[in-house]
């Protein structure tokens, strides 16, 4: 069994060969992904890196899912259903300021989806998690009366998925696009007046 230092290590160095791919696919695009770059950035060689990711889908699952955990980091807990949606907006609208790098990864994924089978495993998974936990917040909401029943819950979550991901996804400098959509999810879902 390894020592605490020894798996404290292995998992700096996985977290900083994610980082480092993240960084490549967000800058140059999911085509210029390169293993030698991955490594060189951070600071190993190639075989290190095949060491802890012995294939390019191990690292674009970790990858995937060290951009689905700044997604999580928009989910809180407390408050009504309601708040928690509005949290989760919020969230989204400050990763979209703040971590514009996010999107890009998650806009280069999602294209190559389209073209790889284990990419798009990948990240249909992702998705549909998401998926399902705007799903729950939405149904449970419905039941607390703090937000109105959904008539078809998958669908109702399927559409604010594919609405901020879309917005979110777009050129950058469309910020308004972004906005607009935002309000018209919290409008329709009766978070905000107006």
């Amino acid at each position: 069994m390894a020592s605490p230092e020894a798996s404290s290590r292995t998992a700096e160095r996985q977290s900083s060969l994610v980082r480092a791919a993240y960084g490549e696919i967000a800058e140059h695009g999911f085509e210029g992904l390169r293993t030698r770059e991955v490594a060189s950035a951070a600071g190993v060689n190639v075989a290190t890196l095949h060491y802890y990711f012995p294939s390019k889908e191990a690292l674009i699952a970790a990858v995937l899912a060290h951009a689905m955990q700044r997604f999580r980091s928009t989910l809180n807990v407390s408050g009504s259903v309601a708040e928690q949606l509005r949290k989760h907006f919020d969230g989204l609208r400050r990763l979209v300021r703040d971590e514009p790098e996010l999107f890009a990864v998650m806009g280069e994924l999602a294209l190559r989806s389209a073209r790889d089978p284990t990419v798009r495993d990948l990240f249909q998974q992702t998705v549909d998690v998401w998926r399902r936990v705007i799903r729950g917040l939405l149904v449970k909401g419905g039941k607390d009366g703090s937000l109105p029943v959904p008539r078809d819950p998958d669908a109702q979550a399927s559409l604010v998925v594919a609405a901020v991901m879309g917005a979110s996804m777009m050129p950058l400098g469309r910020p308004a696009r972004l906005t607009e959509t935002f309000r018209e999810l919290e409008r329709s879902l009766n978070l905000r007046a107006n």
